[in-house]
């Protein structure tokens, strides 16, 4: 689905009632409306027997707000509405809704922080709704501000809450909090959803986000172009390699997994685990012979080999028996256990630099590109898939310092020519091409140590399968995802392992395929 930044949402607003003739009073009774719904499910109660507190700014966000108390207030709920803001400021629309709640005998009080009534109201309310800013808050909200005051209140109401369009103090391009924000539990927002609601901790404040259709003219929601989108089980279904009922072994791919050292044995194994449970037809995984005998007995599936080694970790020797290897392989998975011994860093470099089929680097193997991203640069005719956490982005020299995190991986991607698996919570996948794909899975489960190597084998079983960079890396960031969801359905997040969450594959998978 496409995500919108707050000028993309200011356009589409400004055509259609500008170019179009949509009167911008109907766009803003159809969102009150909706947030009205929203608020009325989220009841304890019926109507009747219900109080809600609605907190509205004084531009067209808090107009949607002062509509959608109205709409309570008819339902039967007891509303009080408070204004966060000065009235001379309230926007045409919003004046008019003023009017029209005025009408049903409900008055949009001004806020006062220090009302012990009004703080009663919110904080025994059984609905709050958060009205007070849109899509365009840029600046940190003052903590000492009648805004910060409003917020806090919501966030301590007994009630569930209810954001129009976005929660408050989250930036809308960006998930970062300006200040304070609110939590919501439900936010309804209106034609799309926005990046900010995606990722960062805008992500976390959203809730459960609604998509709310206001009325927009859908060919303008068509010709969107929008370089931001989430990963959805559409994508993915298309995504996923076709199995031909004829094929064998060889018509499915070769995988060729490297890594492992003294020490750190699972990671390899966990890599190839995923990539044999992800339908390569064959996988390889070369090892230091120091750990050769722990890998043989550990894997079933694939096919453990010895290569030469020095300190427990691989050894540059290593390189002409893999060149060998890999001239009979479709995908490289390198680096989960390498270490950070030299040799193994040397190793690893020369084997990007060698290697003519796509490579997804994960762990030590990204780790032994700092310094020499020139051996990256050298890629850019061949597929390459990185996969970092946030510290070993930060080691090749990845910036998300000014708190972007989807701005921070497509400009990295565009730099070197790869295709980048920021990990976190909602990774990030962009592209050569400046795109980026953020995924809707996953869990706290799978944060724990181990479980990117199973996604390291996932995304290079399904590009032997046939797909492209990016559907092989977004489509297995979702069923990773995914299969730790339901790992942590049976077994609890705390309890749920990596070797959980590859026996979680088979589910993941089956609901895809339908």
């Amino acid at each position: 689905m496409k995500l919108t930044t707050s000028a993309q949402m200011r356009e589409l607003d400004r055509i259609a009632i500008e170019e179009r003739g949509i009167p911008s009073i109907d766009l803003m009774e159809r969102a009150a409306a909706a947030v009205a719904a929203a608020a009325l499910e989220l009841l304890p109660d019926r109507p009747g027997r219900c109080t809600a507190a609605v907190l509205c700014g004084a531009g067209n966000n808090g107009g949607d707000g002062i509509g959608a108390a109205r709409y309570l207030f008819l339902k039967g709920v007891r509303v009080r509405a408070l204004l966060v803001g000065a009235y001379e400021k309230l926007t045409p629309d919003a004046l008019e809704e003023t009017r029209r709640l005025s009408e049903c005998g409900v008055e949009l009080e001004p806020f006062d922080s220090e009302n012990a009534g009004q703080r009663a109201s919110v904080l025994g309310a059984d609905v709050c709704v958060d009205a007070l800013f849109g899509v365009g808050l840029s600046r940190p909200i003052a903590p000492d501000s009648a805004f910060a005051a409003a917020i806090g209140w919501m966030n301590r109401s007994r009630g569930a809450v209810v954001a129009a369009d976005i929660a408050s103090g989250v930036e809308t391009d960006k998930g970062r909090i300006l200040g304070t924000a609110v939590r919501a539990d439900r936010t309804v927002t209106f034609t799309l959803p926005k990046v900010g609601q995606a990722v960062g901790d805008g992500a976390l404040y959203s809730g459960k986000v609604d998509v709310i259709d206001i009325g927009i003219p859908a060919d303008l929601i068509r010709s969107l172009v929008c370089p931001t989108q989430t990963v959805e089980q559409d994508f993915v279904q298309s995504a996923l390699p076709r199995r031909r009922a004829d094929g064998h072994k060889g018509t499915f791919g070769k995988v060729l997994v490297v890594g492992g050292s003294v020490g750190f044995t699972g990671a390899p194994y966990l890599t190839a685990s995923a990539a044999v449970r992800g339908g390569a037809g064959l996988v390889y995984l070369g090892v230091p012979k120091a750990i050769w005998a722990v890998e043989a007995v550990k894997c079933t599936g694939a096919m453990p080999f010895p290569l030469a080694d020095k300190h427990g970790a691989l050894s540059r020797k290593a390189l002409e028996d893999l060149e060998k290897r890999l001239k009979d392989c479709d995908v490289l998975a390198l680096g989960p256990g390498l270490s950070r011994e030299e040799q193994a860093a040397g190793l690893a470099r020369d084997l990007l630099a060698e290697a003519q089929c796509p490579v997804v680097l994960d762990a030590d193997g990204i780790n032994a590109l700092a310094g020499h991203m020139d051996v990256l640069d050298a890629r850019r005719d061949h597929v390459t898939i990185l996969t970092p956490h946030d510290g070993e982005f930060a080691r090749i020299g990845g910036d998300l310092s000014h708190g972007d995190r989807v701005r921070s991986a497509r400009e990295f991607a565009a730099a070197h020519g790869c295709v980048l698996v920021l990990k976190g919570h909602r990774t990030v996948i962009a592209t050569p091409e400046g795109n980026a794909l953020v995924n809707t899975t996953g869990t706290s489960a799978l944060a724990k140590g181990g479980s990117g190597d199973v996604l390291t084998g996932l995304i290079a079983a399904l590009l032997a399968q046939g797909a492209t960079a990016v559907q092989a890396a977004a489509g297995a960031v979702w069923l990773h995802g995914r299969s730790g969801e339901i790992a942590e359905g049976r077994l609890t997040a705390y309890c749920t392992a990596p070797e959980d969450v590859v026996s979680a594959l088979p589910e993941a998978f089956r609901e895809i395929l339908g």
